[in-house]
C-alpha cells in the first residue's frame, strides 16, 4: 500500500498536472460548449475510463511493449490521430440548425462517453506517461507493486475526472450563453471541428 507521504506528494503533483489544459481538457470543453454540461461530464467520464485502461496496461506491462515497439506505437498513434481528425471533419461538415437555443452539434451523453474512451485509449503518449510516471511513486518495501500501481492509477483517474468535471461545468454555462447567438451557432461546428483536427494532428506529429 502506498504510504501517506508519498500519496500526498503524488496528489499535489497530479492536481497541478490535470488542471493544465491539455488534449483531455480541450476535448471536454469542446463537448460541453457544443452540446451541454451533461455531455461534457460524460466526455470526462469517458476519458477517466480510458485512463483506467492505461493503468491496467501499465500494471500488466502492455505499455512497456508499446514503449519498445516503434511499429506498435506508430499504429496506435496514427489510429488515434485519424479518429480525432474524423470527428473534426464530421463536426466541420455538420449541417445542424443554426436556430438559437439549439445545440449546433447534437450528441448524446452515451455517444460522447464512448468516443472519449476510444480517443483516450488510442493515445500512446498517455500509455507511456502512465508507464513512466506511476512507478516513480512505487516503493517495493510498501508491498505488492501491482497493488501500489493500481492505487496510484485510481487516484490519478479520480483527480483527472474531478478536473474535467470542473471544466465541463464552466464550459457548459458558457455554451448555453453562446448557443443563444445565431452567429455563434453558425461557426460553432467549424471551430470545434478545427479543434478536433488540431488535436489529431498534434497526436500524429508527436514523437516517442
Amino acid at each position: 500500500m502506498v504510504d501517506i507521504s508519498t500519496l500526498v506528494t503524488f496528489i499535489a503533483i497530479v492536481l497541478g498536472f490535470v488542471f493544465i489544459p491539455g488534449p483531455a481538457t480541450f476535448l471536454t470543453v469542446a463537448r460541453a460548449t457544443g452540446s451541454g454540461t451533461r455531455v461534457g461530464i460524460a466526455t470526462g467520464a469517458g476519458i477517466a475510463c480510458g485512463d483506467i485502461v492505461h493503468t491496467v496496461m501499465a500494471i500488466v506491462g502492455l505499455s512497456a511493449v508499446i514503449a519498445t515497439s516503434a511499429l506498435l506505437f506508430s499504429v496506435i498513434k496514427y489510429a488515434g490521430a485519424a479518429y480525432l481528425i474524423y470527428l473534426g471533419i464530421r463536426a466541420i461538415l455538420d449541417k445542424s440548425s443554426g436556430v438559437p437555443g439549439q445545440a449546433a452539434l447534437p450528441i448524446t451523453a452515451g455517444k460522447a462517453f464512448r468516443q472519449a474512451i476510444l480517443a483516450e485509449v488510442l493515445n500512446p503518449k498517455t500509455a507511456l506517461f502512465f508507464l513512466a510516471f506511476l512507478p516513480q511513486f512505487v516503493k517495493p518495501e510498501n508491498g505488492a507493486v501491482p497493488l501500489q500501481l493500481a492505487e496510484l492509477g485510481a487516484v490519478f483517474v479520480l483527480l483527472g475526472l474531478f478536473s474535467t468535471v470542473v471544466f465541463a461545468l464552466g464550459a457548459g454555462h458558457l455554451g448555453r450563453f453562446l448557443r443563444r447567438n445565431a452567429a455563434v451557432l453558425k461557426w460553432q461546428g467549424k471551430v470545434i471541428g478545427t479543434l478536433y483536427c488540431a488535436l489529431g494532428l498534434r497526436l500524429a506529429l508527436q514523437e516517442r
